[in-house]
């Protein structure tokens, strides 16, 4: 405030400082009336809502007298409490809007009972104005800091659960249900693990995620780790799935991978090892996200992989030593004949290329293996040899 304050003014204001405790225990009153929160919700109670009003005016009141103190710890106080109770900001403005207008109804009424000049009363009315605004910034912003506090707590608290449960730390079935319910997630899935490389430490492979899928009503918690940024989520629909994959298409930067679908939280560290797997596959478009074939076979082929890698290098035999490309096209072509159900013509088809060479290839994988693709067994030992190789590095 510049310039010494006027002498009519120091003495409202000292009059008003008198009363200042009876003032806030009205105007709690009037708050705790007057406003839905705080009168059907005991969690703040009379007392300290009138502590709160009566340091409110004191502030304000002693302003007028020329306090070049200005100390707003009363209303910083204020806002971190009402934070920390889960007051929600609108109901705590809605408490401050009533109480200026108390105040300013006050001080008119004792400034006109003093004869006060008009001049004076509508200079005090600026100023009242100002420190009570100055008092409400105060409080507003100590509210959001400790609510931006509180959220980020929430989020790591979120973010540990979510790692405990990737790596198995979770097992009993309590912790599992109250795991659940902090993570916002039903206690039985139908769930997937989500799994992004991330361009380097630190940096998000999926960047807003959670957000984005919040906004279509699909529930997920995310944990970033070193080389992957990881997600539980929810599939409440049957259709569901396709709709992540297209929100993920659209924020993905690197390759993404999906595990299958799991139905009890304590299977989440498995779907994590499958998703990581997914992401090392081979696309079959220009989607950077793959989902794990849950496949019976697929499955078995990673199961043990240390065996299974022993297993598919005996059935694979010799085409283990061609040059990489010619190995690639056997394997490429006898994936498609699969797919064409062991036709030639349509395998040719869907790779471009002629039947007999189709044919040839075929043989070739004959010769290389040991195996006759006429044999049910020769071709199933073939078919996990050929998974192991597509999905085991």
């Amino acid at each position: 405030m510049e310039g010494p304050p006027d002498p009519p003014i120091v003495e409202l204001a000292a009059a008003m400082l008198a009363r200042a405790d009876q003032l806030g225990l009205t105007l709690a009153a009037l708050i705790r009336r007057d406003i839905d929160y705080y009168r059907s919700n005991p969690l703040v109670s009379t007392d300290e809502i009138q502590r709160s009003c009566t340091a409110n005016m004191i502030f304000v009141f002693r302003s007028l007298i020329g306090d070049t103190q200005m100390d707003v710890s009363a209303a910083e106080a204020t806002g971190t409490a009402r934070a920390l109770d889960g007051v929600p900001l609108p109901a705590v403005m809605a408490a401050y809007r009533i109480g200026l207008r108390f105040m300013w109804e006050t001080t008119v009424t004792e400034a006109k009972t003093s004869g006060v000049p008009l001049e004076t009363i509508l200079s005090a009315t600026s100023q009242i104005l100002v420190a009570q605004d100055m008092f409400t910034q105060a409080m507003t912003d100590a509210y959001r800091h400790q609510q931006t506090i509180q959220v980020l707590s929430r989020e790591e608290e979120r973010s540990a659960l979510v790692e405990a449960l990737l790596f198995r730390r979770i097992t009993d079935t309590q912790s599992l249900w109250e795991t659940a319910d902090i993570l916002r997630l039903p206690t039985t899935g139908p769930y997937v693990v989500v799994a992004a490389q991330v361009p380097t430490i630190g940096k998000l492979g999926l960047p807003e995620i959670a957000s984005k899928l919040d906004v279509r009503d699909i529930r997920s918690a995310w944990r970033l780790l070193p080389d992957l940024q990881v997600g539980i989520v929810f599939l409440r629909r049957p259709d569901i799935l396709r709709e992540l994959i297209d929100v993920l298409d659209t924020v993905a930067s690197s390759r993404v991978g999906i595990s299958p679908q799991f139905g009890d939280l304590n299977e989440t560290s498995e779907a994590l090892r499958l998703a990581r797997i997914a992401i090392g596959e081979r696309p079959s478009s220009d989607s950077l996200i793959t989902v794990f074939d849950g496949s019976a076979l697929a499955i078995a082929a990673v199961s043990a992989p240390e065996t299974m890698k022993r297993i598919g290098k005996s059935v694979l035999g010799r085409i283990d030593d061609l040059p990489p490309e010619e190995r690639r096209i056997l394997l490429d072509t006898f994936a498609a004949w699969l797919d064409a159900g062991g036709s030639a013509n349509e395998t040719a088809a869907k790779i471009y290329c002629h039947p007999n060479t189709v044919r040839h290839r075929l043989r070739r994988i004959e010769e290389w293996t040991g195996r006759s693709l006429s044999r049910p067994r020769d071709i199933a030992e073939l078919c996990l040899a050929f998974e192991i190789d597509r999905l085991l590095p």
